[in-house]
């Protein structure tokens, strides 16, 4: 994130340049160039440095393309929190009460007798009401984002 905003204030920029700016180690830099690079969200150019004759990449941001980006990554993340919130809905959990332990599916439960197998405590009935009114809350905020835009 912080590569992204060096680099759209400072179009046509070196890795170097932004690794200065940002004040991060040049690799970390590079690693997210390149990830960037990978998704459509900027552009290199090869030139030769001319002090040390080395070709090196001037990076642009891509603007028209962040929009599309983020749309799309809303969209997955609306889809795989509709996809958590049914299979919190359509399952009944057991847990144990200790909050190092997983909780188990009824399934689960059944087939290790209602003893936890990390703490060997009975395993209760879960409510997730919580989990399922924040999941419900955070997919209408990213739907809700994408009606206002």
């Amino acid at each position: 994130m912080i590569v992204a905003k060096a680099l759209s204030t400072a179009e046509n920029s070196t890795d170097e340049e932004i690794a200065e700016l940002t004040e991060l180690k040049i690799n970390i830099v590079r690693k997210s160039l390149y990830d960037l690079f990978g998704r459509s969200l900027i552009t290199g150019t090869r030139v030769r440095d001319l002090k040390r004759g080395w070709f090196v990449y001037r990076w642009k941001a891509q603007h028209d393309q962040v929009e599309p980006f983020v749309e799309r990554q809303k969209k997955k993340a609306a889809t795989r929190l509709k996809q958590r919130l049914n299979y919190e809905f359509v399952n009944e959990f057991y847990h144990c009460g200790n909050p190092t332990c997983i909780k188990y599916t009824f399934d689960s439960a059944v087939q290790v007798a209602f003893k936890c197998q990390v703490c060997n405590l009975t395993l209760n009935l879960y409510d997730n009401s919580d989990l399922k009114k924040a999941l419900d809350f955070k997919i209408k905020e990213i739907t809700t984002e994408d009606d206002t835009d």
